[in-house]
């Protein structure tokens, strides 16, 4: 994995209901299942944590947190293809890592696709263990595809080396 190069500026900020458009062309370049404009638009109506990742002015990245009963519940994560391999997931997942110790929570649970190797190996070298596993949770081409159930005991002492 590259750093994203120290000549371009980079922002991790909240997310503004301005940057649903920008968000949404980056989940639809992602995933072959996006969440919708709406969708965007309800998280942030309701209070969840969410982030966007900047390299210049664009937005290249998001993350969405929900937070309730002391533990919180990554909801999506997100990162522009053209950007995969510079460390913008991971400086993400570490953003929300910090605001859920900042909210108090406990532990931080996630749902994964089995097929994301990439993600699944992040997921594990931040420190996050598989608790379980959801059947038929993701749609597919092929029909669904279970989740995996991962969690983030907190407080959190960063990445396992």
């Amino acid at each position: 994995m590259s750093a994203v190069p120290s000549s371009l500026l980079t922002l991790i900020r909240p997310m503004r209901e301005s940057d649903v458009g920008a968000v949404s062309a980056v989940e639809q370049a992602a995933y072959d299942y996006p969440w919708t404009p709406g969708i965007f638009r309800d998280c942030l109506n309701v209070g969840y944590s969410c982030w966007v990742h900047l390299v210049r002015d664009d937005v290249v990245g998001h993350a969405i947190m929900s937070y309730g009963a002391g533990e919180a519940h990554l909801l999506n994560i997100c990162v522009d293809p053209t950007w995969h391999g510079y460390g913008i997931g991971k400086r993400l997942l570490h953003r929300v890592i910090r605001d859920a110790e900042r909210l108090g929570a406990s532990r931080v649970f996630l749902e994964v696709r089995p097929s994301n190797a990439v993600a699944v190996k992040l997921y594990h070298h931040t420190g996050y263990a598989q608790i379980g596993r959801r059947r038929d949770y993701y749609p597919d081409v092929d029909g669904r595809e279970d989740a995996l159930v991962m969690a983030l005991d907190l407080p959190w002492s960063g990445p396992r080396r």
